[in-house]
């Protein structure tokens, strides 16, 4: 847990730096902030979990017309087979986004903390994530894989940790 704390203290540093530095740089770009609400499903690639369902919300910081910094947070729930305890949680996630394409398409990373809300699981995790998307002014989707260091998985019948999963987002989002 500690190292977590350690490693999103210096992703927030490097991500300060990188504000100061923009507007130190600053072009004829007009910097502009970005809120999106979304929507998630998907499917883990480890036992006993059989699928996620969860929302979000994101603040996108454009840099840019092709660079932007994100903050996500939300909470997700991953159903459990053969009737076990659901493993809720909260991902907080910052990431750095790259449009494609004529700024439609592009890709994204993220990484962050997990924490859970479930008390059976009491597990925190680091979390890491790319994703491909394509947005308009309204609306954003994009697939994304993540990996969730730490969460409790059982593969090959033995206890173990590290859960893979694919989910798809669908958000509607609006300037400020």
């Amino acid at each position: 847990m500690k190292n977590t704390i350690k490693i999103l203290v210096i992703i927030c540093v490097s991500i300060c730096t990188n504000f100061s530095y923009s507007q130190d740089n600053a072009d004829t770009y007009e910097r502009s902030l970005k809120l999106g609400v979304g929507l998630s499903g998907g499917l883990p690639f480890n036992d006993p979990y059989s699928f996620n369902v969860g929302g979000d919300v994101r603040l996108q910081y454009n840099i840019s017309k092709t660079y932007s910094l994100t903050f996500t947070t939300g909470y997700n729930n991953l159903f459990v087979d053969d009737d076990g305890v659901n493993f809720g949680y909260i991902p907080i996630k910052v990431g750095y986004k790259t449009f494609l394409f004529s700024n439609e398409f592009y890709v994204m990373g993220e990484m962050g903390g997990v924490f859970s809300v479930t008390k059976e699981y009491n597990n925190n995790s680091m979390l890491f994530g790319p994703s491909i998307g394509y947005a308009t002014k309204y609306v954003d989707i994009s697939i994304r894989y993540e990996f969730l260091k730490d969460f409790p998985i059982i593969k090959d019948g033995i206890a173990d940790n590290g859960l893979g999963q694919v989910l798809v987002r669908l958000a509607y989002g609006f300037d400020l």
